[in-house]
């Protein structure tokens, strides 16, 4: 097999890499092992990037984040979370993504795109607004909604479209024409979101896949959609780029109930790793209301540290992660490879900054940014 086809840590092992040590996957090195997760800023017209992302993704990289994700972002229209997401389905999305992986790259950082599909759970009102579903009136897409099987999410949300087979061929497609727009944007990391209750991950879940063709049933018919995706997009895109897949790993539903569990989430990421993806970034829930989130500091390290040990593949870890040292243990003791902060980086966005001056570490600085260091 062609050495760019498997993940390869840099000269960094496990022994002796921490927080502020370099990682290579396939073609691209990331100076640092902090990722800044995927965060909805709700924020754009039309699917189109605008000034808001330029400055907020930006600034992470300007903070010294090794790699800089987008927000879930829609390969068609109807599979957005809001009508203000972010989006890739149209060529006209490329420019001002472009202008934004380009300075992500500038700061040292390296930019990377979640493609998504939000679903059964697409069309709802941006957070502070409610997040509620949205009617036809409202700017909502209720009749377009789809999903594995015509079950609602919860019971104030509208029924989708069960997908047909030639549906879900043209909605692989669009994943593979928004990977292709990314790219062509300057993105150097894709990752697809198969996580928090959105498409794919409700093909993944018994609680919300109740079909009986060749995507329902088994673990791996259900994971049938997710890996389609994955071939159809490794075919397209440069071989020493990396592929990231965003898992929930557990359903958080009790045992009595159908859930997919940490266990399906080892053996799905040994499928996986061999289809061709090089890290699995390790979240949890979303796909039914019942759940029952355990929550705490560093709550879902543990799925990211079991798929790591379980199967061949790199993993970030995700989920209340607020303190360096805190961070720098997960990467020091090989429960995960990177750590992916979200609220942390709203509240400060130099976080990596002053997490290396915390640790010890001395760390390049923006040079405009110099004379604050000491």
């Amino acid at each position: 097999m062609d050495l760019l086809n498997q993940p390869k840590l840099g000269s960094q092992e496990t022994e002796t890499a921490h927080l502020f040590s370099p990682l290579t996957i396939r073609g691209i090195t990331f100076k640092n092992r902090i990722m800044v997760s995927p965060m909805c800023m709700y924020s754009s017209e039309d699917g189109f990037a605008n000034d808001w992302h330029l400055v907020h993704l930006g600034s992470r990289a300007v903070g010294g984040a090794g790699l800089v994700i987008t927000e879930a972002t829609a390969v068609e229209p109807r599979g957005r979370i809001s009508p203000q997401d972010l989006g890739i389905w149209d060529d006209r999305h490329i420019e001002k993504l472009g202008q934004v992986a380009r300075f992500i790259k500038e700061q040292g950082a390296v930019p990377g795109m979640q493609l998504a599909h939000a679903g059964r759970k697409a069309g709802v009102s941006q957070p502070w607004n409610g997040g509620k579903p949205l009617s036809q009136e409202q700017g909502g897409w209720p009749s377009e909604l789809v999903g594995p099987s015509p079950v609602a999410f919860a019971e104030e949300y509208y029924t989708p479209q069960e997908l047909s087979k030639a549906e879900i061929g043209e909605i692989t497609r669009a994943f593979v024409k928004g990977a292709q727009r990314a790219i062509q944007a300057g993105f150097e990391v894709l990752e697809i979101h198969g996580a928090h209750g959105y498409l794919l991950n409700e093909f993944l879940s018994p609680a919300s896949n109740h079909r009986s063709d060749e995507y329902g049933g088994s673990l791996e018919n259900r994971a049938r959609f997710l890996l389609e995706v994955v071939h159809a997009i490794r075919e397209v895109i440069p071989a020493e780029l990396p592929l990231f897949v965003r898992l929930s790993v557990t359903d958080w539903l009790p045992e009595n109930e159908l859930r997919f569990t940490p266990d399906d989430s080892v053996a799905l990421s040994k499928l996986l790793a061999k289809a061709g993806v090089d890290l699995i970034d390790s979240s949890s829930g979303g796909v039914s209301p019942n759940q029952q989130i355990k929550l705490g500091p560093g709550y879902q390290v543990p799925f990211a540290e079991q798929i790591k040990q379980e199967a061949p593949i790199l993993t970030a870890a995700v989920g209340l992660i607020y303190e360096p040292e805190q961070a720098d243990r997960i990467i020091r003791t090989g429960q995960a490879d990177m750590v992916a902060l979200a609220r942390e980086l709203l509240r400060d966005p130099y976080w990596p900054n002053h997490a290396a001056k915390s640790l010890g570490f001395d760390i390049r600085w923006p040079v405009q940014y110099e004379r604050a260091k000491r």
